[in-house]
């Protein structure tokens, strides 16, 4: 199973990186790093992606949002086992959005809300902050559409 070391990879950064953010900065802090571009701040998302879902009570987001991503997370498995001899480059992409969605899932477990941390900025136009782990979904989700358009492991 040497495929998903980079979902392992991703997983151990994205709770070595959330630590370190939950030590350094109190909710809602921020440090500039690149002023009028980029800050480290420390936000909690209840919700999905960009806030979605945060409206919802705290305990049914858990456990539907748990449930949910556990579900996607065994599905995304039972793809990746099914392509990853067959499409090293769609394997890959799935590899990466699984250690993505496990490491927001731990949090979600642990604190029932996820880490974000990463703000990019232009103005007062702010990106909704992120983390490694919807980095490692963003990433994965595009090789994987790369992958399904361009070489069509679709059809395997």
């Amino acid at each position: 199973m040497i495929q998903l070391l980079p979902a392992l990879v991703v997983i151990v950064l994205d709770q070595i990186t959330k630590v370190a953010v939950i030590r350094a900065l109190q909710p809602y802090e921020a440090i500039s790093v690149i002023p009028g571009f980029f800050n480290l701040v420390h936000v909690r998302n209840p919700g999905i992606a960009f806030g979605l879902l945060s409206q919802l009570g705290t305990a049914w987001s858990r456990v539907l949002l748990s449930a949910l991503t556990t579900a996607a997370v065994i599905l995304l498995i039972y793809w990746f086992g099914r392509v990853r001899d067959k499409d090293r480059k769609a394997a890959f992409g799935l590899s990466l959005v699984i250690g993505g969605a496990v490491g927001n899932l731990i949090d979600r477990l642990r604190l029932g809300e996820v880490v974000d941390f990463l703000d990019f900025y232009v103005g007062s136009f702010h990106w909704p902050a992120f983390n490694v782990a919807d980095s490692a979904v963003t990433v994965g989700t595009l090789l994987l559409a790369l992958s399904i358009l361009f070489e069509g492991s679709a059809k395997k």
